[in-house]
């Protein structure tokens, strides 16, 4: 089963605010795929899941990385950011795979640069301009993803 839900979101603060409710969801881990052209605030979205497992510093796109950890609360996070990857197979060298443990949080930011490496996203986001703001539309993928939008959906005023 999937099921979109779309929500127009004006502001930093607010794509923040969002994506801490995001975090809140993710709580027991998850995987998202975050879609979007530059510019569009995948990275302010991850910024707030991050914060809502309680990291207080700044979040930074890990592009020349690849990945950036964090653990909270007892959850690893992990935060990638495949921008600059030249060839799927490079996620072999930093052994992407033990990442995607089913228990750890991971943001995965231009997914289709690992296409065929990658596995299934419970959550795919992609994220637009739209009307001075942006519109993220929501895509779950599986039982888990299906848990994970309804956490989210309860909490979202602006839905349409």
């Amino acid at each position: 089963m999937t099921t979109l839900l779309t929500v127009q979101i004006n502001g930093e603060e607010a794509m923040v605010a969002w994506g801490s409710r995001l975090g809140e969801a993710l709580a027991d881990g998850g995987t998202v795929f975050f879609h979007g052209d530059l510019g569009t605030g995948k990275t302010t979205l991850c910024r707030g899941v991050i914060h809502a497992f309680g990291h207080e510093g700044p979040v930074k796109s890990p592009t020349y990385t690849l990945v950036e950890p964090y653990n909270y609360r007892g959850v690893d996070i992990y935060h990638f950011d495949l921008y600059r990857l030249g060839d799927p197979e490079e996620l072999e060298y930093i052994g992407f795979r033990d990442y995607f443990d089913g228990s750890s949080v991971c943001l995965v930011e231009w997914p289709e640069k690992g296409a065929g490496m990658l596995p299934t996203a419970d959550l795919g986001i992609f994220v637009k301009y739209m009307d001075g703001g942006r519109q993220l539309r929501i895509l779950s993928s599986g039982q888990r993803g299906e848990i994970i939008l309804k956490k989210i959906s309860e909490t979202c005023i602006e839905v349409s």
